[in-house]
């Protein structure tokens, strides 16, 4: 597949989170504190999805794993709200199956994905490490959020969430530029503002309830 069409996929898969942040940041905006929209979880799991196809055709192993992980953590919290049966049945299906497909896909072709993907001459092992820890430390706050609202018992976003974007989103930023991949650059880069936006309507929310 041409170059082109593959960042196209990817393009429209950060379109996709920066629009699920948009919606994010414009409920909470309206509420005066920070809100964990269904919308927000339905985007993620649409947008996850492609970002994950992008990482597939890319070879790109970091992307892929913070993907995989953050997947299951969206389906969760609509769970959590009671939104992910009212999906269509379809739409469920195809979110269910598509990562499983993908694998068994990689795994019977290991030989050739592990070269493509863990050897990738274009991708050094350090700065493959320290893409995967970004991605690692990107998708924990996912990881972070589901405990925090398990405990809660409703889905929601707290402070550490949004500590935990900014600093993933560094690191992928800097991986992105030794990448050279405007997908991941762009994507991270609106997303700091939104989180910084979300860290001051927290502390704003706090100094009114102590006051």
């Amino acid at each position: 597949m041409k170059d082109i069409y593959i960042y196209a996929i990817g393009f429209v898969a950060q379109g996709l989170f920066s629009a699920r942040l948009i919606v994010q940041w414009i409920k909470s905006e309206k509420a005066g504190e920070v809100l964990s929209p269904v919308l927000f979880w339905q985007l993620s799991i649409l947008a996850s999805w492609m970002l994950f196809i992008y990482g597939l055709l890319r070879n790109d192993f970091a992307i892929i794993l913070g993907q995989v992980i953050a997947y299951s953590i969206y389906i969760r919290n609509l769970q959590i709200q009671n939104q992910w049966k009212k999906l269509p049945l379809f739409s469920r299906i195809i979110a269910l199956t598509t990562p499983l497909i993908a694998f068994v896909i990689m795994i019977q072709n290991w030989d050739v994905h592990y070269q493509k993907l863990l050897q990738n001459e274009d991708i050094p092992t350090m700065l493959l490490l320290w893409g995967v820890a970004g991605q690692i430390t990107f998708t924990f706050r996912f990881v972070y959020q589901w405990i925090y609202s398990e405990r809660k018992k409703e889905s929601s976003l707290p402070l550490g969430f949004w500590l935990i974007s900014i600093l993933g989103s560094a690191m992928i930023i800097s991986y992105a530029i030794y990448r050279v991949d405007p997908v991941l650059f762009i994507g991270q880069g609106f997303g700091i503002l939104v989180y910084s936006r979300n860290i001051v309507l927290i502390r704003k929310q706090k100094y009114k309830i102590n006051s």
